[in-house]
């Protein structure tokens, strides 16, 4: 068995384990799935009652004592007719479904028994396999929490307890795991979000509809201005669209009906449908098509901050990961065949740029291609334009020098697409982001140019959105950084802490220095203890705080205290402006980053 399959087993073994616990605890459980996941595993059930916390070690309790009889799995293949009778003598409803559909697709039905030493059946499991020998081969595990899930992820069907656990080879790697994780929790997005008045939802609002409050508004102005910056050097024009959109413009990009399930209902104006917008490709193409295009025009880059709206699932939405209302760093490059290979790589360049300001230091990227049973279904039925475009996107990820693995059925149905995934600095994974080429909708909008030869040609278009969504993106950010952001993003970046009131005149000196350029500035003027200031200072995760006290006054300075190293520094308060300015400008990285 390779290691891989090995790990994979006893995970799997856990799972079943973890259903026997269950049923020890609650005779009356039923069972839904228990599979192996990466780092762990799971099972869904429905119980007489809700799980709390303190059900998890009672559960790892139970766990482990079986785990130490060494119970051995066995696996036995059974008749469709005898694999009813069981399951519907033992009460178990979800088994009998899945047993329903199983037989429905021809399927060998298997069943796993956990046997004692002494013969007898511990538990049994309709199963397809993959097993470690016994439950003593199952390396360190832990329950870690318990969550809802729909059965069979569809919300009209009965929602089920989900307990989730992890499982590794070996002790340090169970617990250099269990650290990630403890480290992960501190720097959720959702918890730091609110602490840091970044974010909030409300149920006024309805569920994946953020609001930013002004410490996160202030973040989404700033990852604007940046990206503008960048692709005012990149060639790019800015452009705008509307929120709501005739229903007829997505029937002729191609989006309805295939897309529909992923959009708002449709709200009838003037007896005609409108839906909300679900992504601004329609839009810009009709921009570039509202007057005759030169070679000499090409490429174009449109550039848009557009708002989206797309009908999540209410079961996958997740903090600012996943939401329902979007803002994406959208962009769409027409150009003409000559011109790809110079302007997707321009794009990949972009994206480097970015990794390297934000400090991702761990990235790859997925090249999304399509499969031949999806043609006219779920791809554009061209076969010589697939085969054409995937090459030339692949001959261009090959010269950027960027890792990537390529994806079979997973392009968009208008041509092949690069998705990116990102790593947090604890190692988590996001998708980030998409970049990808369409020769098909081009032609659906009859997009054309006048080439040298006098001829109208269809261009290629280039769908890019580098930075995501501000959603995602800040979502990403608040654990990367795990709120203590780089002073140029920083919502605060200098706090200003008077020792007492005596001091208060050059402390507002100090303030309309900073402020004279721009720099975002908390003034405690509170009765406080300097130390109580100190405190909700760093609990704000402000870069700079600047003390200001007798001493600071009569040499016209001040005590700069980093949040990033915990160093404090007596500088000169023209020094200290000086370095502050350097250090937004440069949009530099905290030194626990860099």
């Amino acid at each position: 068995m390779e290691a891989n399959e090995k790990v994979s087993g006893m995970r799997h073994s856990a799972a079943h384990v973890l259903a026997q616990a269950v049923l020890e605890m609650f005779p009356e459980a039923k069972l839904a799935i228990g599979p192996a996941i990466e780092n762990g595993f799971y099972y869904d059930f429905d119980l007489p009652r809700t799980l709390i916390p303190e059900d998890l070690p009672i559960l790892e309790k139970k766990m482990k004592h079986i785990v130490k009889q060494n119970q051995k799995f066995v696996g036995r293949e059974e008749s469709g007719k005898k694999a009813m009778e069981f399951l519907k003598a033992i009460k178990q409803p979800f088994k009998v479904e899945l047993l329903e559909d199983f037989l429905k697709e021809g399927k060998t039905i298997t069943f796993y028994e956990n046997i004692r030493g002494d013969g007898t059946v511990a538990y049994v499991d309709m199963c397809k396999g993959g097993h470690s020998k016994s439950t003593g081969e199952i390396g360190p595990f832990k329950l870690t929490k318990i969550a809802g899930a729909y059965w069979r992820g569809d919300e009209k069907r009965p929602q089920l307890q989900r307990i989730y656990g992890v499982c590794f080879e070996t002790q340090a790697e169970l617990d250099e795991h269990l650290a990630m994780l403890a480290e992960a929790e501190k720097r959720d997005h959702r918890k730091l979000g609110k602490e840091l008045e970044i974010y909030i939802m409300s149920d006024e609002v309805g569920p994946g509809l953020p609001l930013w409050l002004p410490n996160g508004a202030v973040m989404v102005e700033e990852i604007e201005k940046l990206a503008k910056e960048v692709e005012f050097g990149g060639g790019y024009s800015r452009v705008r669209t509307p929120h709501i959109t005739k229903g007829s413009l997505y029937h002729k990009s191609g989006h309805l009906p295939y897309y529909a399930e992923s959009m708002f209902p449709p709200m009838m104006l003037d007896g005609e449908e409108y839906y909300l917008k679900p992504m601004n490709c329609p839009h810009h193409h009709l921009i570039y098509g509202s007057k005759t295009r030169s070679y000499r025009d090409l490429p174009i880059r449109l550039a848009e901050y557009g708002h989206c709206y797309r009908f999540e699932d209410s079961g996958a939405l997740f903090g600012l990961m996943r939401v329902r209302s979007m803002c994406m760093n959208d962009a769409h490059i027409y150009c003409m065949p000559e011109q790809f290979e110079e302007e997707f790589l321009a794009v990949i360049e972009i994206y480097k740029k970015y990794f390297e300001i934000f400090g991702i230091k761990k990235y790859m990227m997925r090249l999304s291609l399509h499969n031949e049973e999806g043609l006219g279904k779920k791809y554009v039925d061209e076969p010589k334009l697939w085969i054409k475009t995937e090459a030339d996107v692949r001959k261009v990820m090959k010269k950027s020098g960027v890792n990537f693995v390529e994806a079979p059925g997973e392009a968009a149905f208008y041509g092949p697409k690069i998705d990116v995934e990102i790593w947090s600095a604890i190692g988590r994974e996001f998708t980030l982001a998409t970049n990808q080429l369409d020769f098909a909708v081009p032609k659906r909008f009859n997009l054309t140019y006048v080439d040298k030869d006098g001829k109208e040609k269809t261009p290629l278009a280039i769908h890019r959105a580098p930075l995501s969504t501000h959603e995602r993106l800040i979502g990403f950010l608040i654990e990367h950084f795990a709120g203590a952001f780089p002073t140029w993003l920083a919502p605060v970046q200098v706090a200003i802490l008077p020792v007492s009131d005596k001091f208060l005149d050059f402390a507002g000196e100090v303030r309309d220095a900073l402020a004279a350029h721009g720099v975002r500035i908390l003034f405690d003027d509170t009765a406080e203890s300097l130390g109580k200031k100190i405190r909700n200072s760093e609990m704000k995760k402000i870069p700079w705080m600047l003390v200001i006290g007798e001493k600071e006054v009569a040499a016209r300075g001040v005590a700069a205290r980093s949040y990033h190293t915990k160093k404090q520094t007596d500088m000169h308060l023209e020094d200290f402006v000086t370095m502050v300015l350097e250090e937004i400008k440069e949009r530099k990285l905290p030194e626990s980053v860099a």
